[in-house]
């Protein structure tokens, strides 16, 4: 029998009305990452969000189904790429950024506080000079700035505890909110790696929970619970403060940093998390090749518990 969280998932949430975007989600089951198609209606342009370039860690391979899939759904139906976004350094999946922006001819952009991210993990793989966001990102956002997809309007909320940089991009009635909040019956992300914060993601969330009821927040990860063995991803903000098991109404702050912090104490870090900073704090680049055509990643030794 097929398990669901071992299988690719497509979705498409359609436009609601005025300034609503249809929404595509494409879950990816190696690392339980949900990519997003987000496009108007009207205009068809479409944004591109935290899409996944496939890494096996086993062996060191990459291969490129996951944006392939992506891009057939924009040419079914149809849409212009507009954007490549990513909402912050992922540490479990490799960003496809760098590809697609040269399949697609569209610009590629981040929150502007990957500069400090990658300060700390140009420390951490003692790299200094590798890693120059305004060289690998078209745009760099900053917290409350505007943009367009298509006609409609997009904003940015800065949203750290995860990462120091997160950024949620708010486009209309829907909001990308990647590794804050998880389905209500997983609760909320980690918020133990270096730049993290808890306080801080409770303040994220609190923020991301203050949008309209009605507003769907779409999670950046996803893996099932022991009562619900299908991948899910998309839920209201009145059904998180309804039902989200770490910070529904009537959550006090100290007790959900309290719950936050010991559930992380037990957490390892992520298989490709090495790998995947090293390059998506370039973008999605590999590091140059060396004399022999090769690519080589930098890997600390005995830098983490």
């Amino acid at each position: 029998m097929t398990d669901p969280l071992n299988t690719p998932v497509v979705r498409h949430s359609p436009s609601t009305g005025a300034n609503s975007p249809d929404v595509w989600g494409i879950y990816e089951p190696d690392t339980g990452s949900i990519q997003y198609i987000c496009a108007d209606p009207a205009t068809k342009k479409a944004a591109l969000i935290d899409v996944v370039w496939n890494f096996d860690p086993k062996n060191y391979r990459f291969s490129s189904e996951s944006m392939d899939q992506v891009l057939d759904i924009v040419r079914d139906n149809g849409l212009e790429v507009q954007w490549v976004l990513d909402t912050h350094p992922h540490a479990d999946h490799v960003m496809a950024s760098a590809h697609l922006k040269e399949r697609t001819g569209a610009p590629n952009a981040i929150g502007a506080l990957v500069r400090d991210i990658a300060k700390i993990w140009a420390d951490l793989y003692n790299l200094p000079d590798a890693f120059a966001p305004e060289r690998d990102f078209d745009h760099l956002f900053k917290e409350g700035e505007s943009f367009k997809i298509g006609e409609l309007d997009a904003r940015i909320l800065l949203s750290p505890g995860h990462t120091l940089g997160s950024i949620t991009y708010v486009c209309g009635d829907a909001a990308f909110v990647h590794d804050t909040l998880m389905q209500p019956d997983a609760g909320t992300s980690r918020s133990d790696f270096p730049g993290g914060d808890t306080e801080e993601l409770w303040d994220s969330i609190q923020e991301i929970l203050s949008l309209p009821g009605d507003t769907r927040l779409y999670i950046g990860h996803d893996y099932g619970t022991k009562d619900r063995k299908e991948p899910a991803w998309e839920a209201t903000v009145a059904e998180h403060k309804a039902h989200n098991i770490h910070v529904k109404d009537g959550t006090k702050r100290e007790d959900f940093i309290e719950r936050r912090q010991t559930r992380d104490a037990t957490l390892s870090l992520p298989n490709r998390i090495l790998a995947a900073l090293q390059i998506n704090l370039r973008g999605g680049r590999l590091p140059e090749a060396e004399d022999d055509g090769n690519h080589y990643l930098k890997l600390p030794v005995n830098r983490f518990d």
